[in-house]
């Protein structure tokens, strides 16, 4: 017969109660199955839809956090359209702020390098082409609207034709400009760099002056005309010179007064240019002589 302290005999546990009572401050701890699954088990299973989205979560999370998300190939849609993801507002503040310049205020820094877009460049220069085209017809309908010898034909040619100046110079300039601030940058380390989206941003947003003026360029009254261009030349003119005046600021001062004359005289060209070439103005005279030749033709009797 065993003895009442024999260790190896069995003894019934109190219950749960009773040995709370004893100690009260002690803490219980309520494992879950879930919880004490074998890590094998977890990474061998199948994985549910829900873990997946989780996982996929995470994975853009550390993606974002951690400054390499992954960008699309160039030659693919998607990088394309991320140039077009642009608020409404952000473009509103773009416009306006391409046209009041401000001394000391970069347009690139302050605006476009958050987030450089094609969207209202785009935009800006078709609704610019359209104006150009429409208004020179309407300015040459007005002007020599009463000459006996005149006949209305629309011009659709001149869409073709301020579509290829306006992208020529919206396009081309940039890429040029982009191309020798990059060669500059190799030469001069400590110069301002800027992506070729951001200079072809800058000058997209800097036409935007251009088409208010161009409409008010169908009002046959050229002191009007030639006030609304300086006006409009002064503000695109200043938005690119404020903002590509840090690129060359540092360089030798030829290059400096090269590459500013540049950006200036081609604004200045391209505005004039469009005046001339697609606004025609009644030469002194040129209506009166018309008329008198008119006048003269009906009373001489033939012979």
């Amino acid at each position: 017969m065993a003895s009442a302290n024999d260790p190896f005999q069995f003894k019934e546990f109190e219950e749960a109660g009773s040995l709370l009572e004893a100690n009260r401050d002690a803490t219980t701890i309520s494992i879950e199955d879930d919880d004490v699954r074998p890590q094998k088990q977890r990474k061998l299973g199948a994985m549910t839809p829900d873990d997946e989205e989780d996982n996929l979560a995470n994975d853009d999370k550390t993606e974002l956090l951690s400054g390499q998300k992954k960008n699309a190939p160039f030659w693919t849609f998607e990088y394309y359209q991320t140039f077009f993801d642009v608020e409404t507002h952000h473009v509103k503040e773009r416009i306006i702020g391409s046209m009041l310049p401000w001394p000391g205020k970069n347009f690139i820094h302050l605006y476009i390098r958050r987030n450089p877009d094609l969207y209202g460049p785009f935009w800006i220069c078709t609704t610019l082409v359209f104006a150009i085209a429409i208004s020179g017809n309407i300015s040459n309908f007005l002007v020599h609207q009463g000459e006996p010898q005149f006949k209305y034909v629309p011009e659709f040619q001149k869409v073709t034709i301020a579509a290829t100046a306006i992208y020529s110079y919206a396009w081309l300039v940039p890429l040029a400009l982009w191309g020798f601030l990059l060669w500059r940058n190799n030469k001069i380390m400590n110069l301002v760099s800027y992506s070729f989206m951001e200079i072809v941003c800058a000058y997209g947003y800097s036409l935007a002056i251009y088409i208010p003026a161009v409409i008010l360029w169908i009002i046959p009254y050229e002191a009007l005309t030639w006030c609304s261009i300086v006006v409009a030349l002064c503000l695109s003119g200043s938005v690119l010179a404020l903002t590509f005046w840090p690129a060359v600021r540092d360089d030798h001062p030829r290059v400096v007064i090269a590459v500013m004359s540049a950006i200036i005289g081609l604004n200045v060209l391209l505005a004039v240019g469009s005046k001339a070439y697609f606004f025609s103005t009644p030469e002194p005279g040129t209506h009166d002589t018309n008329a008198s030749t008119v006048r003269l033709s009906k009373t001489t009797p033939h012979t």
